[in-house]
């Protein structure tokens, strides 16, 4: 499959819609990394970086993170060699300052967002989602007591550490979560859709069909440059 040189994608959803799942596989059959900003925050924690102590004041108090903190972590990731034929980004943009700041961004090397899925889920689906749903508490690795089980209960697959429950994927706190995300990312939405390069995907589904979807929808033909 042919890509033209540095093309980025931003997957967008709700919590619980499947984007870091559909992300990390999507990005795998294409060839390019999946840039998730919570992994982000957690490398450079981890190997103390400045930009990651800096954000690290912020999180620590559960503050968000300033734009200028989170685009200059993603600033940074996507100038490794990796990123040479492009990405895609997961969990960032979240507003359209960042939005803007991303495509400036970009522009500056000659690349260019090419399309940003938008996978839609109904809220009680996305209820019923996200109260079964487990992390790994090393990498942050994403399980689901029904739908993506380990295969050691309580251990994740890949690394080995131990899964939790996070605070916010607790049956009382995922509806405001919900509503939360849709008054601050309606606005992104409206950002994409008037560049032309928003696209809808029912993510009501299987994870194998939304992913076909994906794979689909991403992969690059002339006509559309």
């Amino acid at each position: 499959m042919e890509k033209h040189l540095r093309d980025f994608y931003v997957f967008l959803g709700p919590p619980g819609a499947g984007k870091g799942t559909q992300a990390k596989v999507v990005a795998y059959h294409l060839g390019i990394p999946q840039i998730s900003s919570g992994d982000l925050f957690r490398e450079n924690l981890k190997n103390q970086t400045e930009l990651g102590l800096l954000a690290n004041e912020y999180i620590k108090v559960g503050d968000l993170v300033p734009d200028d903190i989170t685009v200059a972590l993603v600033r940074e990731r996507i100038s490794r060699t990796d990123c040479a034929n492009g990405a895609i980004l997961d969990g960032f943009p979240r507003t359209p300052a960042q939005a803007e700041a991303f495509d400036e961004m970009l522009l500056e090397t000659g690349c260019k967002i090419h399309k940003v899925p938008y996978i839609k889920v109904p809220e009680e689906a996305l209820i019923k989602r996200l109260s079964g749903r487990l992390t790994c508490r090393d990498q942050g690795h994403v399980f689901h007591k029904q739908y993506n089980p380990p295969k050691k209960p309580g251990v994740c697959d890949f690394d080995g550490s131990e899964l939790y429950q996070r605070e916010d994927d607790k049956p009382e706190t995922v509806a405001n979560r919900i509503r939360v995300y849709e008054e601050l990312t309606r606005p992104l939405v409206e950002y994409y859709l008037d560049r032309g390069v928003l696209v809808e995907v029912d993510g009501d589904r299987s994870i194998d069909a939304i992913t076909a979807d994906l794979v689909k929808l991403l992969e690059v033909d002339e006509s559309d440059v």
